[in-house]
């Protein structure tokens, strides 16, 4: 059995409700909601769950390190990281990942990825074999994803037995299946094994090909996309196949910019069916005649993102809209009228930093979390990678060179700038015995040091 660490128990004590507790649905909101981003009761409300969970989340025990991942990340969002115990953090997420006996053992048909808590994580037999084996696609990616918040280096990690693993959940069609046995298959996984590919650096875990056939199959008359094929457009399903097909490569970053006569996808019906959930009050709907919930702000909002659309959603209209899901003591709500939740918290956070609110950490719409966590991969991202000559390596722009520099700046407060001298030309000397050459996404960049 794992080690326990004390991250494992802070999920608060059960009480008895007292009778006649109101329903969140029935609590109305502030009679005027605030008119600004409350950041600093948005971070003490995550440094809270950081530290203790309450007891409404019991049920959500087996999707521990999916809280973890939200909880972590929505502090890095809001520019807090410093709350966070990082190496203490990065040894239990790893305390989580399934290991193989052999390498015999990889072809077995079970995933050596990441459990989602300790309830999953069963002793071997009596022979040593973990026949229970669970690790879980959502899991292996919201533990890789906190790796990379926390600053930890994904090379150093059995890299080899999840991706050589995950193949054995693609199923013939190209879509994924969570675990090894006894689950649906749809976009969610399949864009959790893309997440994992790109964040490890190798697509020797899926057949891209495959799954990008099964996306295409996924996308509805209407433009949009269903989790499933035949099912109807979601918000949800739409952000993975788009976010999938971005990381896979097969489409380029603001495709709307672009001259191309034709794409993968049907990009001016994708676009029309993310237009519509632009709803009248401002927020975004996950469906056709929903109502407004804070969390398609990103699931559509990300998408539009990616395809260049954004500029032409009503920004003031939105935030105003965010805003009153706003909770006066900290984090978001679904609704208005509810009480806030991690998950919609989260999804909060993001949708304003996609509106580039002051104070929050720019977003890589594409995985999820924040540009400086995605740093190390998102050269294919930010930096125009297939639009570059093969023979040379494209060079980090200013908002590359910013971020580097911030990043840095993060870890070392000393780093005072970033210089990109590319990949042949000589080194620089400017005059100082303390400049590390670094390579931040495969890029060589001169970090300069302060006394």
């Amino acid at each position: 059995m794992a080690t326990r660490d004390s991250l494992d128990f802070n999920v608060g004590v059960e009480e008895e409700e007292e009778e006649g507790t109101p329903s969140p649905s029935s609590i109305s909101p502030p009679s005027s909601p605030l008119s600004y981003f409350d950041r600093d009761r948005h971070v003490a409300f995550f440094e809270m769950l950081y530290n203790l969970m309450p007891y409404h989340y019991q049920s959500q025990e087996i999707n521990r390190l999916t809280l973890a991942f939200f909880t972590i990340s929505g502090l890095h969002l809001l520019q807090a990281l410093d709350r966070v115990d990082k190496d203490r953090v990065a040894n239990w997420v790893l305390s989580f990942q399934a290991h193989p006996r052999s390498r015999a053992e990889l072809k077995n048909g079970q995933f050596y990825g990441f459990h989602g808590s300790r309830t999953s994580q069963f002793p071997p037999n009596e022979n040593g074999v973990s026949v229970h084996n669970a690790g879980h696609l959502a899991s292996t990616y919201c533990g890789l994803a906190i790796l990379k918040t926390v600053g930890f280096n994904l090379l150093t990690i059995d890299k080899e037995s999840i991706l050589i693993s995950m193949r054995n959940l693609q199923q013939p069609d190209g879509s994924f299946m969570p675990v090894h046995v006894g689950a649906e298959t749809d976009l969610r996984f399949v864009y959790c094994a893309a997440a994992i590919c790109f964040m490890l650096e190798d697509w020797s875990g899926m057949d891209k090909e495959k799954a990008k056939d099964y996306i295409l199959n996924c996308q509805s008359y209407d433009g949009g996309f269903g989790l499933m094929p035949g099912l109807e457009s979601h918000g949800g399903g739409t952000y993975c196949a788009v976010a999938s097909l971005r990381l896979m490569g097969y489409i380029e970053d603001d495709l709307l910019s672009k001259n191309a006569t034709s794409f993968v996808v049907n990009v001016p019906l994708l676009l029309d069916w993310c237009m519509q959930r632009h709803a009248i009050d401002g927020g975004f709907q996950g469906r056709a005649n929903k109502y407004s919930d804070t969390c398609y702000a990103f699931w559509v909002g990300a998408v539009l993102k990616i395809l260049g659309g954004y500029k032409l959603i009503d920004k003031i209209a939105l935030r105003r809209f965010l805003l009153t899901c706003q909770y006066e003591f900290g984090g978001f709500r679904k609704y208005p009228r509810e009480l806030p939740d991690l998950y919609h918290s989260y999804y909060g956070f993001t949708a304003f930093s996609l509106l580039e609110e002051p104070g929050l950490n720019p977003l890589c719409a594409e995985l999820g979390m924040t540009d400086l966590a995605a740093l190390e991969n998102d050269t294919r991202l930010l930096c125009g990678e297939k639009s570059q000559s093969p023979q040379r390596k494209p060079r980090c722009g200013e908002k590359m060179k910013s971020m580097v520099v911030a990043w840095y700046k993060a870890l070392t407060p000393e780093v005072i700038g970033c210089i990109d001298y590319g990949g042949d030309e000589k080194k620089k000397n400017i005059g100082s015995d303390d400049d590390d050459e670094q390579r931040v996404m495969g890029q060589p960049c001169l970090v300069v040091r302060g006394n």
